[in-house]
């Protein structure tokens, strides 16, 4: 009921799909026919948003592949993310760039390389949420991806021992 809610709300609605839609997706991944990883993430013990976790070889099908067709020029091996902040009221406030650096980080310490997120370009707030978290346009693929910016993690752009908005587990 909190996810269906959050989706309902327009800051979701204006970049995710249909809330029936997304909901299945998840249901998919949940019941295991989607490898698709979701996470509904915390502050301070409260649900706080949506992360999710994907890998570019099992997606190269329809109808990702007609919504996507970038993926076909990355390695089957790479990671896709995806995040939302729950409730409008709280974002813009540095919790989803914190989560986000610290769910990459973790991605890369359980041995994957190559770590991306696609955000619409027209969505400014969330470029500038995922650059602060550590993630940098792939410039080969400018211009490239209709209007998709895909951005890939770059572990060493992130300070080691900034602990500010540091999200954890």
């Amino acid at each position: 009921p909190k996810l269906r809610a959050w989706m309902e709300q327009a800051h979701w609605r204006e970049w995710w799909g249909e809330t029936e839609t997304e909901l299945g997706y998840i249901a998919d991944m949940i019941d295991g026919r989607d490898t698709t990883r979701p996470f509904i993430f915390q502050v301070d013990g409260v649900d706080f948003g949506y992360i999710q976790y994907w890998k570019i070889g099992d997606n190269l099908m329809e109808p990702w592949l007609s919504q996507a067709p970038w993926m076909t020029a990355l390695p089957k091996h790479t990671i896709g993310v995806d995040l939302s902040v729950g409730d409008e009221k709280d974002v813009s406030k540095g919790v989803g760039s914190a989560v986000l650096k610290a769910f990459a980080k973790r991605l890369v310490e359980q041995g994957h390389e190559k770590i991306v997120i696609d955000p619409d370009c027209r969505n400014k707030r969330a470029v500038r949420a995922y650059e602060k978290a550590g993630f940098r346009a792939i410039e080969a693929l400018l211009g490239k991806t209709g209007d998709t910016l895909l951005m890939q993690f770059d572990a060493n752009s992130v300070i080691e021992g900034d602990s500010s908005n540091e999200a954890t587990e």
